[in-house]
């Protein structure tokens, strides 16, 4: 810890952890730069200044476009022999059939190539796998299936670069295919296939960061600058309209926001406010959004119940509803999705409280297991990368959750923490023969295992993981970008803010501390969340929130501290209620001050 800038000298907070400042002192005179070269308040500069972005940049970064952060799209590997085929297919009247992901980057990029090619009128088809019963991606037989539907042209979405058997099987059977996608590749690319993937080894274009569905918008530039070349007097689709179907990709999968993806975003939740989708409108509806979307909503609201048709449903319900420009047939989706949600919340609640009893047991003793594997015979095999999520969080440490069938094969997902790379613990489980297979990235993975092996998994994962991550854990510290008062936190200020956003992975959201602030009040709002009420010590007052809190050590902490001051940390963002707004703060740690 010596060579940590400590924030407020809070070396052990309420949930355990230290507080440091997030800008080193060359980027707090980056900040001083930003704000006088610029008129941008002093906290905001120093948002900016410490996600790296450098004075000189700064109004760029604040109004990013399309236009100056688009790459070249022939930049990535096959990229003209992928176009071509989808200009040669618009051309010449070929039925195309779209092979997408069950998950929303899945449904969202197949929406975006059906929209595209529907504005040809080129006679298409979306297939989504069943999670359960296909799997992930494509597998021979839908894809023979589809040849003999009529395809003569099969684009995968999301999926396919791992798939060398199955889009060997649809060439047998007398179609063509182009692969669309952005997963990490494991094994032999498809054979004289153009596999369009910024994360193939071959592939030099630095757009690794890209979700399917940005990597799809890319190839649809490329195919329209074809289709010009060669139809001039063909009239063009509007590619900006269909940035929602990016945006809302790129927010669900989790990807860094960062270059063009910010760009994404930021001009897909425009379109997306225009309610120019009526699919995704419907949902934001049905999902009771009554301000304007926000990436927030798209991750935490509109995210899940296209997610849950994937998860516990008919898996083609995402993608359907994004495609429709039916009000009815959105209404009718839209509703659907939602009872799927709850009775997936349901199920996880359930699970959770099953799987955190599990776990409580076993991190009783001592420090607990490093990695957490939890497992259930009744688990739903669609919940268990949620479970995992959760669990990580609980736990602070790298977790599983896995469904086992009867037939004794678990299906479990992992999800890590910043610093620990859970994808490649895995494939070393697979070449050690502990899983059947696994795979995945540094953050999430997946795996199926043999129920007999699950001890000696757990005991390889131990090994392999317990030095590095108590390490992480006794290094764990929260980042602080500044301090306000409550009288500072207005709404100009999360205007701002936000236009220095979208924020999430690869640009995290801002952590403010309230220095020596009076709870006044702590209250039990919903099942789980709490309330409390702060005051500075010159008398401004604030409202804040701690989501998921009860029966935490936070809140618990915030119970016991009623009437006290303290130290609270958090991140700002807006309230509606009954049509009007206010700002609030939600709290994500405390300290004693």
């Amino acid at each position: 810890m010596a060579d940590k800038r400590l924030f407020l000298d809070v070396r052990r907070s309420a949930t355990g952890v230290f507080w440091e400042h997030r800008l080193s002192e060359r980027q707090d005179m980056a900040a001083l730069a930003i704000a006088q070269g610029h008129g941008v308040p002093d906290i905001v500069a120093r948002v900016l200044a410490g996600r790296g972005v450098q004075a000189l940049d700064a109004e760029r970064f604040l109004d990013p476009t399309i236009r100056d952060l688009l790459p070249n799209p022939a930049l990535l590997t096959d990229m003209e022999r992928a176009a071509k085929r989808i200009a040669d297919a618009v051309q010449n009247k070929e039925k195309v059939a779209i092979f997408g992901d069950y998950d929303v980057d899945g449904a969202a990029s197949s929406a975006l190539l059906k929209r595209f090619l529907n504005h040809f009128d080129i006679e298409s088809e979306i297939y989504i796998p069943d999670r359960i019963f296909e799997g992930y991606g494509p597998n021979p037989d839908a894809m023979r299936e589809l040849v003999g539907r009529g395809a003569s042209l099969i684009v995968t979405v999301d999926c396919g670069a791992n798939s060398a058997e199955s889009i060997a099987a649809a060439k047998e059977a007398g179609a063509d295919v182009v692969v669309l996608d952005h997963h990490q590749i494991g094994g032999q690319l498809p054979a004289d296939t153009p596999v369009v993937n910024p994360n193939r080894e071959d592939d030099l274009s630095g757009q690794g960061h890209l979700c399917a569905a940005g990597v799809v918008f890319l190839a649809l530039v490329q195919t329209a600058k074809l289709l010009r070349a060669s139809l001039p007097d063909i009239r063009q689709p509007d590619l900006l309209a269909l940035l929602d179907l990016v945006g809302l990709a790129t927010v669900c999968d989790v990807v860094p926001l960062t270059g063009v993806n910010r760009a994404f975003v930021v001009k897909g939740l425009q379109v997306a406010r225009s309610q120019s989708n009526v699919g995704l409108a419907a949902l934001a509806k049905i999902s009771r959004i009554g301000e304007p979307l926000q990436a927030f909503h798209l991750g935490f609201l509109i995210g899940p119940r296209i997610n849950a048709g994937g998860r516990i449903g008919d898996a083609a319900l995402g993608s359907r509803l994004l495609v429709t420009d039916d009000p009815d047939e959105a209404q009718t989706i839209a509703k659907t999705l939602d009872r799927l949600n709850q009775e997936r919340q349901a199920m996880e609640a359930a699970m959770l409280a099953q799987a955190r009893a599990e776990a409580d047991v076993e991190l009783a003793s001592g420090n607990g297991p490093a990695v957490l594997v939890t497992a259930n015979p009744a688990w739903h095999p669609g919940v268990v990368g949620l479970l995992a999520s959760r669990l990580k969080d609980h736990a602070r440490r790298p977790a599983f959750a896995i469904a086992f069938k009867a037939n004794g094969m678990g299906s479990g997902s992992g999800r890590s923490v910043p610093g620990f790379d859970l994808g490649r613990m895995v494939r070393k489980a697979v070449e050690a023969g502990l899983l059947v297979k696994g795979g995945g990235h540094a953050m999430a993975a997946g795996i199926t295992v043999e129920k007999e092996k699950l001890g000696a998994l757990r005991a390889f994962f131990e090994d392999y993981a317990a030095e590095d991550v108590f390490r992480l854990q006794e290094g764990e510290s929260l980042l602080i970008d500044g301090a306000l008062a409550a009288e500072g936190v207005t709404l100009q200020l999360l205007d701002r803010l936000e236009q220095a956003g979208p924020y999430g992975t690869g640009h995290v959201a801002p952590v403010f501390v309230l220095p020596r602030h009076h709870l006044a009040d702590v209250r039990q709002v919903g099942a789980s969340h709490l309330r409390v009420n702060l005051r500075s010590e010159s008398g401004g007052r604030l409202q804040g929130i701690a989501f998921r809190a009860v029966d935490t050590v936070l809140g618990d902490f915030l119970f016991k501290s009623r009437g006290a001051t303290i130290h609270l940390a958090g991140s700002l963002s807006s309230n509606y209620w009954n049509g009007n707004r206010s700002a609030q703060f939600r709290i994500m740690d405390a300290a004693v001050a």
